[in-house]
C-alpha cells in the first residue's frame, strides 16, 4: 500500500467507526447544496436544470435527504435497542453511503440517464437497509419495534410505485404518489420521534436529578398515525374532497394530543435543551395538517402546497437537525448539552418554515414584488442551520 493510500485510509477510518458518522457528514453538505440550488431555480435566478424540477425537489427531500436520515438513525437505534448488536460492518457502512451518494447524482441526471438506470441506483438502498435490520426486529419476542420495519417496507413499495409511474408502467400521477410518500414519512417520523423523545428527555431528567419519568404514550401516537393514514388515503383517492378538511383537523388534534406528554408533574420541561425542538417537530406537523384541512374547506384559498412545507421544511428540517445533533453528541461519548449556535440553528429552521409556509397569508401586492426573494431567503436560512451543524460537528465526526 502506498503512503498516499495509507493516509487516505487513516482519514476515512474514523467515519466508519459508527454507522452515522459518514452519512451525517455528507447529509448536511448535500442539504446545503440541494436546497440552495433549488431556491435559486424556483425563485428564477437560475435556469431549469431538469425537465420536471418540482418532482425532482420533492423526491430528493424525501427519498434523497430523508433516506440519509434513516441510515444515520435506524442502525444506531436498532443496535442500541438490542444490546449493541452489530448489524452493519464498516465495509457495509461505506458501501451503503456510497450507494446513497450515487443515487443522488443519478437522480440529478435523470433526463440523461433515463428512468430505469436511476431506479436501479435508488431502489436498492432502502431494500438493503430493511434487509439488515430485519433479523433483530423479527426475532424480538415482544416485536417492540416491528412497526419501524413495516413502515420502511411500505416506503420501499411507494418508491417502486413512483418509478413505475415515471416509466409509464402505471397510470398514477407521480405527484400523487409523492403525496402518499410524504404521509408515510410522517408516520415514520412519529414512530421514530416517540422513541427519540423517550430516550433523550429521560436522559436529561436523570442528568438534572429530576425525579420524574417522561412517557411518550403509544395510544396517543397510534391515534395520530391512524389519522395521518386516513388523510393520506383520502387525499389520494378523493383529491379536493371537503372531507379532507375535517380529516386534516383530526390529524392536527391527534398530534396536539401527543404534546400532553410533555407536561410532567415535577418540572416544566418544554423549553429545556433538546425538548423544545422535539416539541416543535410535533407542533409543526400539527399546524401543517390543520392548515391543509383549512385549505380544503375554504374553497379557493389555494394555499395547500405552501402549508405542506410545515411538514417538509418544518418537520423534516427540525427532526433531521435534532437527530443529527443528539446522535452525534451521545454516541461519540459526550454529554447532551446545547449552546447558542445550536439554538440559533433551530430558530433559523423555524423562521425558514414560517417564511415558506405562510406565504398565502402575505398581501398579494407584497407577494407580487417579493415572492422570488422569499423563496430564496427561506432556502438560504434553512441551509444555514446545517452549515452551523457542520461547523460544530465536522471535527467531532472525524475523531477516532
Amino acid at each position: 500500500m502506498t503512503t498516499s493510500n495509507s493516509a487516505l485510509l487513516n482519514k476515512i477510518k474514523p467515519f466508519l467507526t459508527n454507522s452515522f458518522r459518514l452519512i451525517f457528514l455528507l447529509l448536511p453538505i448535500y442539504i446545503i447544496l440541494s436546497i440552495t440550488l433549488w431556491g435559486l431555480v424556483w425563485s428564477g435566478y437560475l435556469p431549469l436544470f431538469i425537465q420536471n424540477q418540482l418532482v425532482w425537489h420533492i423526491y430528493e427531500m424525501m427519498f434523497g435527504v430523508a433516506s440519509a436520515g434513516i441510515i444515520g438513525f435506524i442502525f444506531t437505534f436498532v443496535s442500541e435497542a438490542y444490546n449493541d448488536i452489530v448489524i452493519i460492518s464498516k465495509k457495509q457502512i461505506f458501501y451503503i453511503v456510497m450507494l446513497w451518494l450515487i443515487g443522488r447524482i443519478a437522480f440529478w441526471m435523470i433526463d440523461t440517464l433515463g428512468v430505469y438506470v436511476v431506479a436501479l441506483t435508488n431502489l436498492p438502498l432502502l431494500i438493503w437497509i430493511v434487509f439488515l435490520i430485519a433479523k433483530p426486529l423479527i426475532v424480538d419476542p415482544l416485536r417492540n419495534h416491528i412497526s419501524l420495519g413495516l413502515i420502511l417496507i411500505s416506503i420501499v413499495i411507494i418508491q417502486g410505485w413512483f418509478f413505475a409511474s415515471l416509466a409509464g408502467w402505471v397510470a398514477t400521477d407521480a405527484m400523487s404518489i409523492l403525496k402518499v410518500a410524504l404521509g408515510s414519512f410522517m408516520v415514520l417520523e412519529l414512530l421514530a420521534l416517540r422513541r427519540i423523545a423517550t430516550g433523550t428527555i429521560n436522559e436529561w431528567l436523570d442528568s438534572n436529578n429530576v425525579d420524574d419519568t417522561f412517557v411518550a404514550r403509544p395510544p396517543r401516537y397510534n391515534i395520530a398515525i391512524l389519522c395521518i393514514i386516513l388523510f393520506t388515503l383520502f387525499e389520494f383517492l378523493f383529491p379536493y374532497n371537503p372531507i379532507l378538511g375535517w380529516l386534516g383537523f383530526a390529524v392536527c388534534a391527534a398530534i396536539l394530543n401527543t404534546l400532553n406528554d410533555f407536561f410532567i408533574d415535577e418540572k416544566i420541561i418544554i423549553f429545556k435543551p433538546y425538548v423544545l425542538p422535539i416539541f416543535l417537530v410535533l407542533l409543526s406537523m400539527a399546524i401543517g395538517y390543520g392548515l391543509m384541512g383549512f385549505d380544503y374547506l375554504y374553497d379557493g384559498f389555494n394555499g395547500i402546497n405552501h402549508f405542506r412545507h410545515f411538514l417538509t421544511t418544518g418537520v423534516f428540517g427540525l427532526s433531521f437537525f435534532t437527530v443529527m445533533v443528539i446522535i452525534s453528541t451521545i454516541h461519540t461519548g459526550r454529554k447532551l448539552r446545547t449552546n447558542k449556535w445550536i439554538n440559533l440553528a433551530i430558530l433559523l429552521i423555524v423562521i425558514a418554515t414560517l417564511l415558506r409556509s405562510l406565504m398565502p397569508f402575505f398581501p398579494l401586492s407584497f407577494m407580487a414584488e417579493n415572492a422570488s426573494f422569499i423563496y430564496l431567503s427561506s432556502s438560504v436560512i434553512w441551509a444555514t442551520a446545517f452549515i452551523i451543524y457542520l461547523m460544530i460537528f465536522s471535527s467531532v465526526l472525524s475523531e477516532n
